[in-house]
């Protein structure tokens, strides 16, 4: 179950799982355990799901037989569900909404025609080994044509999980996976503007599934992340609430210690926050010398898409307040100083950085337990934490502090 958060912050557009810059961390020694977190990007067919080209050929290939008529169907049907690959481009340049919506339209179309090539094979070949793969992949299928706008999957993809869920042999596994993409696709439904709506939706089908599955333990996993979904949108009492819920109840240690850490990070909210460097570009930085400005602290790196994709955001916001006293402070998690210097030369980024040459961690990212980047604090004019997330509505936020 360790993809329950994951699936929570795909679902509520809060803090993501950090896919989407995966490759670019990992070439660089892959800074502490800081993840980059995501926005909106395209529902592929899983790779690894796929199991593409798969040998089923029961050994006959090995000794030049003539494939059975169906484990050649099968294997036709696997060289079908190769996933489209996005655009080269997107490996450098954010990709807009519309483009990643018309990939996942597609990519869903394709969903959902392997899905019936799925049935028409276990229909045809009921006894042939793969007929019960193909029927788990048909209900795979049909839930990524479902997430990427193709409704009339809706009908069919209901029927088969109320067949699965009545199988008396079906594994608890296999039933609370079942269940929990249930919920995904209830909460995916909802309005995305409405975050209250899918929070709220979201926590109350993880408290059903808990009555449903009282020893499964690790289902608290998805009271904490709903709680970060609260902090990221501006409701820190109800994130404390959950978070204390969990430290509270008799869940895995693991859990206790995430919300801990969530915890912690509200307890920082009205307090200063002790940032003292001196930066790449050789100035002496003390954020509790600050005062009578308004701070962002914005811990971020060069490889991380998301927080590339909000840098036009940071300096416009930085352009336009910084005359009426708006500072930025960049955390830089980059590993490699050239990367960086480069970055900061060709966007014209003035504001003071901290880096480390070091192979892995960074001392203020682990000292303050930043899991996910961008992660953008606001200092108040008095030098208080006073936003845990600056990324959202950030000129606006920056405003309001000012004007105090």
């Amino acid at each position: 179950m360790a993809s329950l958060s994951c699936a929570v912050a795909t679902l509520l557009t809060v803090a993501g799982c950090g896919d989407a810059t995966e490759k670019q961390a990992k070439s660089e020694s892959t800074p502490t355990t800081v993840t980059a977190a995501e926005p909106a990007r395209p529902a592929t067919v899983r790779e690894d799901d796929a199991d593409l080209l798969k040998d089923v050929a029961v050994g006959a290939a090995a000794t030049n037989k003539t494939l059975l008529a169906g484990d050649q169907a099968w294997q036709e049907l696997l060289k079908s569900m190769r996933p489209p690959s996005p655009p080269a481009e997107w490996e450098t340049n954010q990709p807009s909404k519309e483009a990643i919506a018309d990939f996942n339209r597609k990519n869903g179309a394709m969903a959902l025609d392997v899905a019936l090539k799925m049935r028409t094979f276990y229909e045809k070949y009921p006894e042939h080994e793969m007929a019960s793969e193909a029927r788990d992949r048909e209900q795979y299928l049909l839930g990524v044509a479902m997430q990427t706008g193709h409704t009339n999957a809706a009908g069919r993809l209901r029927d088969l999980e109320a067949a699965r869920l009545k199988d008396p042999n079906l594994s608890q596994e296999e039933r609370l996976q079942l269940r929990v993409a249930q919920l995904q696709r209830e909460v995916s439904g909802l309005s995305d503007t409405n975050i209250s709506a899918r929070l709220n939706a979201f926590e109350k089908g993880a408290r059903s599934l808990m009555k449903e599955f009282p020893e499964r333990l690790e289902l608290g996993q998805m009271l904490t992340s709903v709680a970060e979904g609260w902090l990221e949108h501006g409701q820190p009492d109800k994130a404390r609430t959950l978070a204390k819920e969990v430290t509270d109840g008799k869940y895995p240690e693991e859990l206790k210690g995430e919300a801990n850490s969530l915890l912690k990070k509200l307890d920082r909210v009205g307090k200063p926050v002790a940032i003292k460097f001196k930066a790449l570009d050789g100035r002496d930085i003390d954020v509790a010398s600050m005062k009578g400005k308004v701070v962002l602290i914005d811990f971020w790196a060069t490889w991380c898409g998301p927080c590339m994709a909000e840098l036009p955001n940071v300096k416009a916001a930085y352009t336009k307040l910084n005359p009426k006293g708006f500072e930025i402070v960049g955390i830089s998690l980059d590993r490699d100083k050239s990367a960086l210097t480069n970055v900061l030369a060709k966007q014209n980024m003035t504001w003071p950085q901290h880096w480390e040459e070091a192979t892995q961690g960074n001392k203020f990212a682990e000292e303050f337990e930043v899991a996910s980047i961008p992660t953008m604090w606001l200092i108040d004019k008095k030098g208080n934490l006073r936003d845990l997330n600056g990324r959202e509505d950030l000129e606006e936020k920056v405003q309001k502090l000012l004007a105090e």
